[in-house]
């Protein structure tokens, strides 16, 4: 059965955050997900996780897709914890036996840490659930245009990034499809020793590798079949527009990180 990801996959819903232009959703998300780095106390961890869930809400998604789509994810920040919890004895001793030691700032360190990076990865991960890959791109290249008066092809970039989007779901089904070929004949990739298993894995991405040369190359002959030429005086079928609604969610953004900004001060 072809491997499945749901990092990055839109959800369609009827939602507020939905409608909202690509460009302010995306510069929104971005500047929120920066902003996380900066809290630091323990009233600004609550009103960044209330944030976070008032945003799961606004979007109508079902709890189980957006926990589902930071799944994978969820190892990274366990481990996070748990290096946080036994590395940082600082502060008066909670807990100790033997060699192992839990202080105050560990327990804080892994609480802090790793809601902090959840929550950044929170508002990430919906960013992707609401926004198209189409307007991914479209928000990606209208923040780049500037950059097109010094030379840099900025549509050019917006549209590899476009393509990267599209073709991650591809590649995960080509490389689970090779896998299984792989398995029936002899080269499972957990069975044997592990340079058995190196084996199995180089042989998987050369072949991974291989398939990928082919859809570029196909890729290429299907822009010059339809006599792609850059960026250079194109129009798009749908040209954004930043409505009242757009700036709204723009000033609430700004309203909800200064004052998460503020809390640190009390």
């Amino acid at each position: 059965m072809a491997l499945r990801l749901s990092i990055g996959q839109y959800y369609p819903a009827e939602s507020p955050i939905h409608r909202l232009d690509p460009r302010a959703k995306v510069g929104c998300a971005l500047v929120a997900m920066a902003s996380t780095f900066l809290i630091r106390t323990p009233l600004q961890l609550a009103l960044g996780v209330a944030l976070a869930l008032a945003l799961v809400a606004a979007t109508r998604i079902p709890v189980t897709k957006v926990l589902e789509s930071i799944r994978p994810l969820v190892t990274i920040l366990v481990l996070l914890g748990l290096f946080n919890l036994f590395l940082v004895r600082d502060g008066e001793t909670l807990f100790a036996c033997g060699p192992l030691v839990i202080g105050a700032e560990g327990a804080w360190s892994a609480v802090l840490y790793s809601l902090r990076l959840a929550i950044a990865i929170l508002m990430g991960a919906l960013m992707m659930l609401t926004t198209t890959p189409t307007q991914l791109t479209d928000a990606f290249d209208a923040a780049l245009s500037p950059l097109a008066r010094l030379g840099l092809p900025a549509h050019e970039i917006a549209m590899v990034f476009s393509l990267m989007l599209r073709f991650i779901p591809t590649i995960a089904d080509e490389a689970q499809a090779i896998a299984d070929a792989q398995r029936t004949r002899g080269g499972a990739l957990g069975e044997g020793s592990p340079l058995h298993r190196c084996h199995a894995i180089a042989a998987i991405l050369v072949a991974l590798f291989a398939s990928s040369v082919r859809h570029a190359n196909d890729l290429a002959r299907a822009l010059d079949a339809r006599c792609y030429a850059g960026g250079e005086g194109r129009s798009h079928w749908h040209p954004a527009h930043m409505r009242p609604r757009d700036w709204a969610a723009v000033a609430t953004c700004v309203a909800c990180i200064a004052a998460i900004l503020f809390a640190g001060t009390l």
